[in-house]
């Protein structure tokens, strides 16, 4: 044991050893890996001395000749990262940060960005929604400016040639999804002035599929496997569960469960803010079980600084993110032995399961917060106690 706690980093970094370590400890890395760490500290501090660079040279291009020089040593890829000390060296100033490329001033950027802005300002789409319509509007323009195709001269024949020069590259939802976001874009284009015809309706209609099939809840029996999955001994476990039944019961999505704050819990009124799409805002009823769920984990949850209620398992600590998020039900999934199935297929579940209670159309939606009816009137189609009397009898059939 003794041995492991000796100093270990010699050279120029040997006054950092200390900090480095406090640093990986406050991020939630084990003291094990902290000791793997300190040696990769180590062996960039010797490297420095050898070619005899300063720490102000530790440029990103030396980075990548320090990994490169390891791996011709016979270090693994593993032990000639230095991602970790790269990272604590530049947060401390020691270190040059990286530098950040000068925005690109061309008129394509420019209308980008205030496109961009007009998604987050006027439209209140999320950040990941902003990113897709963005990268596919620059297809769009950068297509149009290579081809010298000037956007206040543009026509509809020049829209439809672009989605056949391009759908044919993706496949039938990359295709679907060009022709979606390409139409708020050309709108924007309109009502702003840049082009004089609202060329939105240049783009054709798509096949449509999302109404043709039904939305599929899991059986009782599915979900009383997957929240047994969840180890209620460990603090993984009930993070999970946690996870699971805010979906399962509230038809949260992955994004607003992410969003969760330690503020969003209204122990004495029973409520939960949850943060929608669109900046949405709703206040829900608590159930007791989801409430026991959370204080079952709260109370155990890791000291942080953060005001996330859901965290990292693994260091570095933090909040769980939405990807985190949507990885928990696939492997809750595997745990359970079942088929995995994604996050939204719990959200899918509790509309069902509403339905299956009674529950009234306009109530699922006002708790799955669906900005309008139309996109729950395809829970009915579940409801077949309810259709079958409005089925026409089969020709030739008895009465």
């Amino acid at each position: 044991m003794g041995e492991w706690a000796v100093a270990r980093v010699q050279g120029m970094l040997a006054s950092w050893e200390s900090p480095f370590r406090s640093w990986l400890a406050a991020q939630g890395y084990a003291p094990t890996t902290v000791t793997d760490v300190v040696w990769q500290l180590d062996g960039l501090s010797r490297w420095l001395a050898h070619e005899r660079l300063t720490l102000g040279e530790l440029t990103p291009e030396r980075v990548v000749q320090f990994e490169a020089a390891r791996l011709a040593a016979g270090y693994t890829k593993r032990w000639s990262r230095c991602a970790l000390p790269i990272r604590f060296l530049r947060e401390v100033g020691v270190v040059p940060a990286v530098p950040v490329p000068p925005p690109a001033d061309g008129p394509v950027e420019r209308l980008l960005v205030e496109y961009r802005e007009y998604l987050a300002r006027e439209r209140g789409l999320a950040a990941g929604t902003i990113a897709n319509y963005t990268r596919d509007a620059a297809v769009f323009l950068t297509d149009c400016d290579h081809r010298g195709l000037a956007l206040d001269r543009l026509t509809a024949g020049d829209v439809s040639r672009f989605l056949a020069r391009e759908c044919p590259k993706r496949n039938v939802p990359g295709a679907r999804n060009l022709a979606t976001r390409l139409r708020p874009l050309l709108r924007y284009l309109h009502v702003t002035g840049v082009i004089e015809m609202p060329l939105r309706w240049a783009v054709p209609p798509m096949a449509e599929q999302r109404d043709r099939s039904l939305p599929r809840g899991l059986d009782e029996a599915t979900v009383a496997k997957l929240l047994a999955s969840c180890d209620r001994r460990r603090n993984a476990g009930r993070r999970d569960y946690a996870i699971v039944l805010l979906m399962l019961r509230l038809g949260l999505r992955a994004g607003e469960v992410a969003a969760l704050a330690l503020d969003d819990l209204d122990w004495r009124a029973g409520e939960i803010l949850v943060r929608g799409k669109g900046h949405r805002e709703d206040r829900l009823p608590l159930p007791v079980d989801v409430g026991q769920a959370l204080v079952s984990y709260l109370r155990r949850r890791p000291r942080t600084d953060s005001r996330a209620v859901f965290l990292r398992v693994y260091a570095p600590a933090g909040p769980l993110g939405v990807i985190g998020v949507k990885s928990v039900v696939p492997e809750v999934c595997e745990r359970a032995g079942l088929p995995i199935v994604g996050a939204h297929r719990l959200r899918h579940t509790a509309a069902t399961r509403m339905l299956g209670a009674g529950a009234s159309l306009p109530e699922i939606a006002q708790v799955l917060r669906h900005s309008q009816l139309r996109t729950t009137v395809i829970y009915a189609k579940v409801d077949h106690k309810a259709l079958r009397p409005l089925a026409l009898p089969w020709p030739g059939a008895a009465r």
